[in-house]
């Protein structure tokens, strides 16, 4: 009976897979657009929004003094207007610098 709770659960998990959400603590937006992060984790991440600015409603950004307004609220990057982007968004599409 335990082993078959115990594949229930298993196949469960993998069906379920539950994300870990990490909040960003820490951003910095460049010249070029990208914005270099810090999670709650400890690690170091840029992300490129160069791909989403022709896309709604980043639209904005293509002005870089507002891009450059980035800032964290609430465990994710924010800028005038409630303008935003989802914290698992850019950790997943964002690439390691330092752990």
């Amino acid at each position: 009976m335990l082993a078959n709770n115990r594949f229930a659960w298993l196949l469960c998990n993998k069906v379920n897979k539950m994300q870990i959400l990490l909040d960003v603590t820490r951003v910095t937006a460049t010249a070029n657009y990208l914005l270099e992060l810090e999670f709650e984790n400890g690690q170091a991440r840029v992300f490129d929004m160069k791909p989403y600015l022709t896309k709604r409603p980043f639209g904005p950004l293509n002005d870089i003094a507002f891009f450059k307004l980035a800032r964290v609220e609430n465990g994710t990057v924010t800028w005038p207007g409630s303008l935003d982007i989802a914290p698992e968004t850019l950790y997943e599409k964002s690439i390691l610098i330092s752990d």
